[in-house]
């Protein structure tokens, strides 16, 4: 699912630009991902 996110934001970087919403997108996916990982070594 993460994957598939990161994937898609790649998508949308490359077809719009980048613009504040999209740096937001990727910070969010950022703590996600972070968060997942920490989660799953616990």
């Amino acid at each position: 699912m993460t994957v598939g996110a990161l994937v898609t934001v790649t998508a949308y970087t490359v077809a719009l630009g980048s613009n504040g919403w999209l740096w937001f997108g990727w910070v969010v996916l950022g703590l996600i991902t972070i968060g997942m990982v920490a989660t799953r070594e616990t």
